[in-house]
């Protein structure tokens, strides 16, 4: 057992009941969330050297051994996320200091980004289905307050729809795990892997996969993602940028670790299904994309779009496409991070977020807007930057598997995105421009250099891919063998 593995759950825990208590100390406040994150960051660190080193790592809360108590997994594709979730939520934070006002801050903003912290990571180290529907609600909960803080009218209006339908998914999640347990008698994944190995993938069984695919999807924004584009333009933007980069992926994981662990006997139907719904957002999500002209609204259709491109890998069900799944999320929520804040520091500055309005910006802003510039050719798949990676591995997954149609619709609304976020660019950054450093509404002070994080890690996982490589194989590995996992789960009971 490893009790390491619990700590990027309790930490955040704890320190955002102290901030609660200590509502009025907003400096302190500031400081110890930057300190969790940071600790996360190092746990993270640790654990991913560990496993790289002994394999995958558990915990057994209470002793209770699985397939009965508790159980927290660390392997390799979990961690990354835990450590990528802790780098954005420290930029975010960082960038937060300067832009979320005051009255934000004293209404309980840092307590709950660290629960909305815990809700993610839990959701990512949990190796019990039950318990995973514990730890999106801890995530939604923090979100239906944050969506809704500052009380703005567009906040409130967007708040509604986002709550309702999180509710009627969190509904269906619970009706799917009554299913599953009446079938099978068990919650842990690793048992639920054997469980239904032994009993087969038949007719029932794959109706309840189905269900659960309509839980993630709905969370993840892949196809039923028409909630999506209002709750995430409502919110300030640092809370947008970490909804954008957290939020979607958490239900992205979701379909990942299921239809690898318990549900991948039959790919030919449920993998091709997913494949078929990653490829209607992507197509969906880029004509939203080109289509508007406001930077809210752009943004949050390529966050579909991303979605898409992600399952695209998965579903093709190769190696090459799992790799290219791994590479792509772990770039993708740090470019979206960065998008976000960059537009909203746009919005900021510009007092507007509608395109036809702005020009000019880079001669009083040249590093925000050459910094927009990398991102904008990251998330199009631009090679040497991160998208480029998993972008490659993704399209050939797919032709390997022979989903040519998939990869090519990949490419396709790849050349989509780069159009929409090029829009951006030359609209909002070239040509000239009346505005002067006493006309601008805003300000860059203090907010640049989180961003300038965030621009140095898209440029790390392009440039310095090969770094990362040994530990995607890890985590690939563990996807494509779900032995792997389940042995270490259960190696005392089997």
């Amino acid at each position: 057992m490893n009790n390491t593995i619990v700590l990027p759950i309790v930490i955040p825990i704890i320190a955002g009941m102290v901030m609660v208590i200590c509502k009025n100390m907003i400096k302190l406040q500031r400081y110890l969330s930057i300190a969790v994150t940071l600790s996360i960051g190092a746990v993270a660190a640790f654990l991913l050297e560990q496993i790289k080193r002994e394999g995958v790592q558990t915990l057994y809360l209470g002793g209770w051994e699985a397939p009965f108590g508790i159980t927290l997994v660390a392997d390799m594709f979990a961690v990354l996320l835990v450590l990528t979730t802790a780098l954005i939520t420290f930029c975010c934070l960082c960038y937060a200091f300067s832009s979320i006002g005051a009255d934000r801050e004293q209404h309980y903003f840092y307590p709950l980004t660290l629960f909305l912290m815990a809700g993610v990571n839990g959701s990512f180290l949990t190796g019990d289905i039950f318990n995973l529907f514990v730890f999106f609600e801890v995530m939604l909960v923090a979100s239906y307050v944050l969506i809704t803080l500052g009380g703005t009218k567009m906040q409130l209006r967007e708040s509604v729809k986002y709550i309702l339908i999180n509710m009627i998914s969190s509904s269906l999640f619970l009706i799917a795990i009554a299913f599953l347990y009446a079938m099978l008698g068990t919650l842990n994944m690793a048992h639920l892997s054997v469980r239904v190995a032994q009993a087969g993938q038949g007719g029932l069984m794959t109706a309840v996969a189905f269900l659960f695919l309509i839980v993630f999807s709905i969370k993840a924004g892949l196809f039923l993602f028409f909630w999506l584009p209002g709750p995430y333009s409502a919110p300030p933007t640092a809370i947008a940028a970490l909804f954008a980069s957290l939020l979607t992926k958490v239900g992205v994981y979701g379909i990942i670790r299921l239809f690898s662990l318990v549900f991948y006997h039959e790919p030919n139907v449920t993998h091709l299904f997913i494949g078929i719904l990653a490829a209607v957002s992507m197509v969906l999500g880029a004509m939203g994309a080109v289509a508007y002209w406001d930077i809210r609204r752009i943004l949050t259709y390529n966050v579909v779009v991303g979605v898409g491109f992600i399952l695209a890998g998965f579903a093709s069900f190769t190696l090459e496409g799992m790799r290219g799944a791994v590479y792509y999320l772990l770039h993708d929520m740090n470019v979206k991070a960065l998008l976000f804040l960059l537009g909203g520091t746009i919005i900021h500055l510009t007092g507007t977020d509608k395109l036809k309005a702005m020009s000019g910006l880079i001669r009083l802003h040249p590093q925000l807007g050459w910094m927009f510039f990398l991102a904008a050719l990251a998330l199009s798949g631009i090679p040497p930057l991160s998208g480029f990676i998993g972008k490659l591995f993704v399209t050939t997954g797919t032709f390997q598997a022979g989903y040519f149609w998939l990869g090519g619709i990949g490419l396709f609304t790849g050349l989509l995105v780069l159009y929409s976020v090029m829009k951006i660019f030359m609209q909002v950054f070239w040509g000239y421009t009346n505005y002067t450093a006493e006309t601008e509404k805003g300000t860059t002070k203090g907010l640049l250099w989180p961003l300038g994080i965030l621009t140095a890690v898209v440029l790390f996982l392009g440039l310095g891919a090969e770094a990362l490589s040994e530990y995607v194989d890890l985590a690939v590995a563990v996807l494509s063998d779900p032995r792997l996992y389940v042995d270490a789960v259960l190696s005392s009971n089997l």
